[in-house]
């Protein structure tokens, strides 16, 4: 089943099936009690596993809701549950994006969580969930994730794991139980102005006063929807190593008082009339002491970006996997999990795409491969312009195929071919690959 999403680039069960016959047969795989999610999760990571050797991996973690408050009425009652809205029906993904600490390609998923929330429950208040353990809040996806993910990346020889995570992951608890120092990092963005143990200062005003060890230019696009326009910014970058404060209402007995940490900030300087300057506080275990490091770190939660774009690429964006005819919640949830592995490959060709020195096998068979050199020559232009750049077999030089399908011109001067682009290649290049597949077949006439 998964090979057929991954030729279709659907998880529309009647785009994958061929016939009638194997429409019903992935109807009746992911209904059947005995295929549990657990199973495939597992599958999923340690297929990951596979790909971290030697390396220096960043573990980044999000939460998205798929949302099916549109199938209401013909959802099955057992297992339903609502989203962040707490109206709407649907379950929550917690997903860990692996990634290369060298350049940032996605190697694979190495945990994931499913859950939802009861259609009544008591508001926070009722609960006192300040005071609640974090292994009674869903805060604890954060910890969980990590251990879990720590779990398979150490099985696959990973040299260092830096998890990250966006603001909703700035936890005491967190910064307490994950991470030794060596191989296990965290790296977060901070979400509150945190009292520093022996200071009068916070967390914010005491980062601001250091001296400022360097700038450097970003270059931003336009987001309307925050009125940003594209500009050219210049950020200016201070660190500092901080004690963070263990917050009142945890446990004397189960937490430090305090905490030692490395603290980032990059702010924009003089920004436009009217413009919301950029502004990033950035929290980390590891040793940040001068602007080559900060950049460093920088970096890597900038890569953090490219689980917003799976989780684009699983909705409307791409898969629509809100849009299934499915019945059941735990069938969607495990064709969920089945659409996450094709998820990341299409991501991987969208971040391999200038990449030469990533191989077209990571994302295409030999068979596939050896169709696209075949139809190559059809899809290049006759000026050097039009012409795919990349070496043979490449990444980039596939992915260039498959965006020309798509409807991408090939020029370099347009830009770079995105996801929507590379999922409707994909799906002209399976008609072209069936029937190439078709034509090497030697037909055999008897009398």
């Amino acid at each position: 089943m998964y090979e057929a999403m991954l030729r279709k680039q659907s998880v529309n069960i009647r785009q994958m099936s061929k016939n009638r016959a194997e429409q019903v047969g992935y109807y009746r795989f992911l209904e059947n009690d005995k295929v549990t999610v657990s199973e495939l999760i597992q599958s999923l990571s340690e297929h990951c596993e596979q790909q971290v050797e030697g390396l220096h991996v960043l573990a980044v973690n999000d939460t998205s809701e798929i949302n099916l408050e549109a199938h209401r009425g013909r959802l099955k009652a057992e297992g339903q549950g609502v989203v962040g809205n707490n109206r709407d029906i649907g379950f929550f993904l917690h997903p860990t994006l692996v990634l290369n600490g060298e350049n940032g390609f996605p190697l694979g998923i190495s945990s994931v969580q499913l859950w939802n929330r009861e259609q009544s429950r008591p508001s926070k208040e009722e609960r006192n969930y300040q005071k609640l353990p974090i292994e009674e809040k869903e805060s604890n996806k954060w910890l969980v994730s990590a251990a879990k993910s720590q779990n398979y990346l150490n099985a696959g020889g990973a040299k260092m794991v830096t998890h990250i995570g966006d603001r909703e992951s700035d936890l005491y608890e967190a910064w307490a139980r994950i991470g030794d120092g060596r191989r296990e990092h965290l790296l977060v963005r901070s979400s509150q102005d945190r009292r520093l143990l022996g200071q009068e200062k916070s967390l914010y005003k005491y980062l601001e006063e250091q001296p400022c060890e360097g700038t450097y230019t970003v270059q931003l696009l336009a987001e309307p929807r925050r009125g940003q326009t594209a500009r050219e910014a210049l950020l200016a970058v201070r660190v500092a190593r901080v004690e963070i404060q263990r917050p009142d209402n945890l446990n004397s007995q189960d937490y430090a008082p305090s905490i030692f940490l490395y603290a980032v900030e990059a702010k924009e300087v003089n920004p436009p009339s009217g413009q919301e300057p950029i502004h990033w506080r950035l929290l980390t275990t590891h040793e940040v002491v001068c602007l080559e490091q900060a950049l460093k770190i920088i970096q890597w939660y900038c890569w953090r970006w490219q689980i917003e774009q799976l989780f684009a690429t699983l909705k409307l964006a791409g898969l629509n996997l809100e849009a299934t005819q499915l019945e059941s919640i735990e069938a969607i949830q495990r064709l969920t999990i089945l659409a996450l592995s094709v998820a990341v490959r299409v991501l991987q060709m969208v971040e391999g795409r200038d990449n030469p020195a990533i191989h077209a096998s990571v994302a295409f068979s030999d068979e596939q491969q050896q169709c696209l050199l075949q139809m190559s020559y059809s899809l290049q232009g006759r000026t050097s312009k039009q012409q795919n750049p990349f070496p043979c077999f490449s990444l980039p030089w596939a992915t260039w195929l498959i965006a020309r399908l798509g409807g991408w011109s090939g020029y370099r001067s347009q830009r770079p071919p995105g996801m929507p682009t590379l999922i409707h290649g994909l799906r002209q290049f399976e008609s072209i690959l069936l029937g190439w597949k078709l034509a090497q077949t030697l037909l055999v006439c008897t009398q």
